[in-house]
This record gives structure tokens, C-alpha cells and sequence, in this order.
């Protein structure tokens, strides 16, 4: 049995999407949906190289989550990187083939996961 949720493990990926300043960060839960996967995680970046660098942080957590990458594309290109872990896909763009894709117009009736953590309250 899996460590990790799929839920969790899109999650993840979306924070860690975050914290390589990935923009407009989104995880569909398309479990309703379809049969092949369970979430999709979707982010842009500004280059390739950035697009790379949080694909290479996902793929060290993966293991650590208990998660095989199935196949991974687009990566030496970078203008779309998808990443399939089987119950989450993490599809990671530059913004004008986002732009062109538009996955989320395409599931755009799907539930949105809310991925960002809460904000500390300050205390009074």
C-alpha cells in the first residue's frame, strides 16, 4: 500500500511547483472524471529551465512518497513537461503553450483542490 495519497501527493507537487516559483498553479481533481488518473497538477513557469528544475524536484520525491514515475515528456524541449505518476499527473508549462492547451477551459467543470497552505494567524 502507497505512504502517500494521490490527493497528498498532488498536493505536493503543487507546493513544490510553488516553491520554485511556478505561477498559476492549479490541482483538478478529476476523479469523478476519468478512469486513468486521479489529479491533475498543471503550473507555469518562465523557461525551461525552471520548468526542469521543478520537474528534477518532483522527481526526488517521488520515491520518498512511494510513487514511480510512469514516463515523463517533454523535458529536454521544456515548453510542456508531463510527468505520469499514474494516480497524478503534473503537467508543467511556459505560459503561451499553456495558453494554447488550455486544460483548464478543457476540465474546466472539475472540483479545484485547494493546495496552499493555510496563513498563520498572528497572535494578538
Amino acid at each position: 500500500m502507497r505512504k502517500t495519497s494521490a490527493r497528498t501527493l498532488a498536493i505536493t507537487c503543487a507546493r513544490v511547483a510553488n516553491e520554485k516559483k511556478a505561477k498559476e498553479i492549479r490541482v483538478l481533481d478529476l476523479r469523478r472524471f476519468l478512469y486513468v488518473t486521479d489529479f491533475f497538477v498543471i503550473a507555469s513557469g518562465r523557461n525551461r529551465r525552471q520548468l526542469q528544475s521543478i520537474t528534477d524536484e518532483i522527481r526526488e520525491i517521488l520515491p520518498k512518497r512511494k510513487f514511480i514515475l510512469l514516463s515523463l515528456e517533454g523535458y529536454k524541449e521544456g515548453s510542456w513537461i508531463l510527468l505520469d505518476c499514474g494516480d497524478v499527473v503534473v503537467h508543467l508549462f511556459l505560459d503561451e503553450t499553456r495558453a494554447y492547451y488550455d486544460l483548464e477551459m478543457l476540465w474546466g467543470d472539475v472540483p479545484r483542490v485547494r493546495w496552499q497552505k493555510p496563513p498563520r494567524r498572528s497572535k494578538p
